[in-house]
């Protein structure tokens, strides 16, 4: 997990003088507020530089608000790492789409370049996902100049923006080997040695026709064959838990392993409920989202078949022209829109990704008279001037939505604005006032990685595990500590604690005795999948645990438990024991 957000954070707070008006945690959440105000910022130039209104911007920025549970996790919980870098990927977006404009001019070109640069590389600095992120936009930039849709030399200038980019973070992220061996590198590597053996060949003709589909294949291949090369040289860590897991996401494979299980039962990796498109549909965001994809994707097609037949086609687009599928920037936003959202159709975790370029590729489309003179030129308009009809429609119709979203959310927003909520769990207050009071500076606990994270942050104190998955060694110690719900002997899990240098063990009521989640998902039923004391499939062998479950039977206090866990604390939510560290073996 990178960790530079927080050291920015600190040094900001020092340099600033902060540190004699405001208290940190109010600083931090702050500056990761500031961040989404730049974020939403972002899409509103993206959106206006498309359409050439400011028009389009509000409506971007309205729709975000509106469905902002789909487009953010700022609300519940601030310090993710992607709500430090989506901002400056916003911003390296809106910097991609003025550098990859036609009309755009040499010192326009030079500040898009600056701004990508500078954005691109804080972007990988702050998210350790980022590398894959731009993976995806590399790719959509490749299919871009594969179509011959933009010169390859602006393409080819934003490929050394990731190599320079790359190697900068692999330095200062003390030689983080995941970028040596990050798809993204291999890509653009493969896609700069493609870029040097290409021949001059005349374009439209036949060589250049297959040369193109050649150059495709190499990219392809060069890529697969870096990649596995410089896993096989270099050092690593990356992430094989991912693989593992779409792996049996996708039916590839099959496993009982605890970690790779209760990763499919999270809700986040699961596919989108029908929830998420009706609050989408409710908000008119989805069906336009939906005609303008459409509408823009039949134009690009129609553009690409042009190019393939050989016709030429006119360097510079005018409005009459109604070839919205033309501009590159355009071509750019739709392939990378499919490309992201086929990912969050396949985890709806995913939709915080996809969702802000929803909202800013519809307001664009709704907004865009070029969109519309398309759309009646194909329906050959013939009553009403179809440039003088797209001109109305462009103004007329992100108003009407405007207002009507107004009328229909504003006062929700209002209300929600003047409820003044207020956290109450009284029994993890009074285990932290616990904690606080009663515990060794020097303690260590072990519990559910959730309630560690919660206590690390609350105390102060040492523990043995916390809520992060996107390590493999954290992911087992994890899953370890997990066994504390599995039938396992006293003697197991004392081992297992104090092989973590534990001393005191919280067990949680209630995933002890969870009743209420999907059925095969509860800890305790993953557990005993892993441990193979149930039944999991046709044709296993039934087998049973010897031991009682663990959390159930140390409440009981009665040997063997009682001689390596002492009850020092309880309420209605959480039982505390201190792991002895001399046993003493009573009847």
């Amino acid at each position: 997990m990178s960790l530079y957000p927080e050291l920015i954070a600190s040094v900001l707070y020092q340099a600033t003088g902060s540190n004699e008006i405001i208290e940190p945690v109010y600083f931090y959440i702050g500056i990761v507020f500031g961040l989404q105000g730049i974020y939403v910022t972002a899409l509103f130039v993206t959106s206006w530089l498309m359409s050439g209104t400011w028009l389009a911007g509000m409506l971007t920025v309205a729709w975000f608000i509106i469905n902002r549970v789909d487009t953010t996790r700022i609300e519940y919980s601030i310090p993710l790492r992607e709500n430090w870098a989506l901002p400056y990927f916003a911003c390296q977006i809106a910097a991609l789409t003025g550098y990859l404009k036609s009309n755009l001019n040499t010192y326009g070109e030079r500040f898009c370049c600056l701004l990508m640069s500078a954005s691109t590389y804080t972007f990988m600095m702050m998210w350790e996902y980022s590398h894959y992120l731009l993976f995806l936009q590399a790719a959509s930039l490749f299919l871009l100049d594969s179509f011959s849709l933009e010169q390859s030399d602006k393409v080819h200038e934003v490929y050394k923006i990731y190599i320079f980019s790359l190697f900068l973070g692999y330095l200062l992220q003390f030689e983080n080997s995941a970028l040596l061996v990050s798809p993204l590198l291999s890509l653009v590597v493969a896609l700069i040695l493609a870029k040097c053996l290409q021949l001059n060949v005349k374009k439209g003709t036949c060589i250049a026709k297959i040369m193109k589909v050649i150059n495709f294949y190499l990219v392809c291949t060069l890529t697969v064959t870096l990649n596995i090369i410089m896993k096989m040289f270099v050092p690593h860590k990356e992430n094989g838990h991912m693989l593992k897991f779409l792996e049996v996401k996708f039916g590839l494979n099959m496993t009982k392993n605890f970690t790779m299980n209760w990763l499919l039962c999270q809700e986040s990796l699961q596919a989108p409920s029908q929830d998420f498109f009706l609050r989408l549909t409710q908000s008119s965001l989805l069906p336009f989202y939906i005609l303008v994809l459409i509408i823009c994707f039949l134009s690009m097609m129609q553009v690409i078949f042009r190019r393939i037949k050989g016709k030429s086609l006119k360097e510079t687009i005018t409005l009459e022209d109604g070839r919205i599928g033309g501009r590159p920037e355009i071509i750019y936003h739709v392939i990378h829109t499919i490309l992201l959202g086929s990912l969050a159709m396949v985890i709806e975790g995913l939709k915080y990704l996809w969702t802000p370029y929803v909202c800013m590729l519809a307001a664009f489309g709704v907004c865009s008279p070029e969109l519309w003179v398309t759309l009646f030129k194909w329906l050959r308009l013939r009553t009403v001037h179809p440039v003088l009809l797209a001109l109305i429609l462009s103004m007329a119709v992100p108003t009407i939505i405007g207002l009507s979203l107004w009328k229909e959310f504003f006062p929700r927003l209002m209300t929600e604005l003047m409820e003044l909520q207020e956290f109450y769990d009284p029994d993890t207050v009074e285990l932290m006032t616990w904690i606080k009071r009663q515990a060794p500076v020097a303690a260590v606990f072990a519990g559910s990685p959730q309630l560690m994270g919660a206590i690390k942050l609350c105390t102060g104190w040492m523990v043995t595990s916390l809520p992060l998955y996107n390590d493999d060694d954290l992911l087992r110690r994890n899953e370890n500590i997990y066994q504390i719900y599995s039938k396992r002997s006293a003697e197991d899990i004392y081992k297992i604690l104090t092989s973590y240098k534990a001393n005191y063990l919280i067990v949680e009521d209630a995933i002890c005795n969870e009743v209420g989640t999907m059925r095969g998902c509860r800890v305790k039923d993953l557990l005993d999948i892993a441990n193979g004391h149930v039944v999991c499939e046709e044709g296993d062998k039934l087998t049973y645990s010897k031991y009682g479950r663990f959390c159930h039977e140390v409440k009981i206090n009665y040997s063997p438990y009682v001689n390596y866990f002492t009850r020092v604390y309880w309420n209605r939510s959480y039982f505390v024991y201190k792991i002895n560290t001399v046993i003493s073996f009573q009847s």
